[in-house]
């Protein structure tokens, strides 16, 4: 038979108030040694990024308010460049086709709602470009005599 050794409630509060006596003297140690102070623990960070245990002094610089724009900058007039190019398919049913650039060759999408309605296949145009969904788009249309 094993026999159990168990304490009593006089020996638990003893054990406490012993654990409370030497957690005391620590904290008197500590206080004493100077290492518990918060301000010696406390770091100063300068413009530079610098660390230093001395506040630094911060100079301040008055800024004219009348100075400052508070708006989106205005968009400046700019002429949109213009293509030339022939027509290479237009399916009016469907309303759109496809125009062929003539410096480039490449091949550019439109609409049948930025095109003239006289419209119609190998028409000489002149043609300006924005980005669609799929890409570049031919628009603002014009035939070229």
């Amino acid at each position: 038979m094993v026999k159990r050794i168990t304490t009593g409630k006089r020996d638990r509060e003893k054990a406490k108030q012993q654990k409370r006596q030497e957690k005391l003297k620590r904290k008197e140690e500590r206080k004493s040694n100077g290492t518990s102070s918060f301000d010696d623990m406390i770091a100063y960070v300068d413009e530079f990024g610098n660390l230093s245990s001395t506040p630094v002094e911060k100079s301040k610089e008055e800024i004219d308010a009348s100075t400052i724009d508070i708006s989106t900058p205005k968009q400046e007039d700019v002429e949109p460049e213009v293509f030339q190019g022939r027509v290479q398919h237009y399916n009016s049913q469907k309303g759109y086709g496809f125009i062929e650039d003539a410096q480039s060759k490449e091949t550019y999408f439109f609409h049948y709602t930025e095109a003239p309605a006289e419209i119609a296949e190998d028409d000489k145009v002149e043609f300006e470009l924005e980005q669609g969904q799929r890409g570049l788009n031919a628009v603002r249309i014009k035939i070229v005599k």
